[in-house]
């Protein structure tokens, strides 16, 4: 599953280019097992629907054949077809890459486990961008890895919680 990896969203993310490249890894890993990849692409007032900003970034390798789910909010599953779509290729265990780390990645991640998914959040296959909080700005990679280090203590009734880097994510 690769998170609103859109134009604009990867241009706030200075580790884009590193990102990039290991979720693009992981997506010839992916195709070449056939597994299936999921985009999930984000729209709302500041990105909006049909723009180049909200287009998938360039860079990502996607292919007419993957599936794209659109949402309007930080939660992937919130009114999408997310879960029927998942139900549908026949998928129980999700590996989760792509932006903002703090919001959509996270949440969505942790909507994955209520929804009844596995899931594996690839370490190093997210990017933040930097973030004010309390007055404090914490730099991107800060915030990238605050959120592997809080998912990697993360438990869930019957569900398996895995935060690895992309070299040990088998697909």
């Amino acid at each position: 599953m690769v998170i609103d990896m859109q134009r604009d969203v990867m241009a706030t993310c200075p580790a884009a280019e590193p990102v990039l490249a290991t979720v693009n890894a992981l997506i010839t890993r992916a195709r070449r097992n056939g597994t299936p990849i999921v985009f999930v692409r984000h729209h709302d007032d500041d990105l909006v629907a049909g723009t180049d900003s909200w287009q998938l970034d360039p860079r990502l390798d996607h292919d007419v054949r993957d599936v794209i789910v659109d949402k309007t909010y930080r939660d992937g599953f919130a009114n999408t077809e997310l879960d029927d779509v998942l139900h549908r290729l026949g998928i129980h265990q999700l590996v989760i890459t792509g932006a903002h780390s703090d919001f959509c990645v996270q949440t969505t991640a942790l909507s994955a486990l209520a929804h009844g998914y596995d899931i594996t959040l690839v370490a190093d296959g997210h990017a933040a961008e930097a973030t004010l909080i309390a007055g404090v700005e914490l730099a991107a990679a800060t915030v990238t890895d605050f959120v592997n280090a809080r998912m990697s203590t993360l438990r869930y009734p019957g569900r398996t919680v895995d935060v690895l880097p992309a070299a040990d994510v088998n697909l």
